[in-house]
């Protein structure tokens, strides 16, 4: 029994399934290639963040900010914060480790992702770690330290929108670096 088993099943394998003893054409396989954005030096090698994505660094820090807030707020009871406690809150909010964040291409177009961003698009590949984790870290205290604890929390108890401006004036004035500014 097991002999013709197997004579069957090597027959069906290699002879087809279909009742008129043929399978047909395997079906159409497609396929996409998707690479890593291409990093220019600025962009690879920088401990700066480059110009072209501090739009985007700045909303990923205000959206870090803001989370961190919030979740220190509920469990207060949705009070406002003692100073001590957004002072807390704040330094903890610029040292995390950042490395959901990553660059990816967009359309030609380099982009920050990572939470509070918004959706790219389902198949491209993110360059995460390396230094951009440090840039948003710096940034996020260059915030903290030019604008102070208490405007920054003002700013967010009156909403993220907010915030996001104030954390945007701070880097428009600024020269270096920091001077690009692209609309929020």
């Amino acid at each position: 029994m097991r002999p013709a088993l197997a004579a069957w099943l090597v027959l069906n394998l290699l002879g087809g399934t279909g009742a008129d003893g043929s399978c047909g054409e395997p079906p159409e396989v497609r396929s996409q290639s998707v690479s890593a954005p291409q990093l220019s030096p600025e962009e690879r090698l920088s401990p700066h963040m480059p110009g072209s994505l501090l739009c985007d660094a700045c909303h990923a820090i205000a959206f870090q900010i803001e989370q961190q807030l919030l979740k220190a707020e509920r469990k207060m009871g949705k009070k406002a914060l003692k100073e001590s406690d957004y002072i807390e809150v704040l330094e903890r909010s610029c040292s995390q480790d950042w490395e959901s964040y990553g660059v990816l291409e967009l359309d030609g177009e380099k982009r920050l992702s990572g939470p509070g961003l918004p959706s790219q698009q389902p198949l491209s590949v993110m360059v995460s770690g390396g230094l951009w984790p440090s840039r948003l870290s710096k940034m996020c205290h260059g915030y903290v330290g030019e604008r102070g604890e208490a405007q920054i929390y003002g700013a967010h108890r009156r909403g993220p929108a907010a915030l996001r401006q104030l954390l945007s004036r701070a880097r428009s004035g600024r020269a270096g670096n920091y001077s690009v500014t692209r609309g929020l």
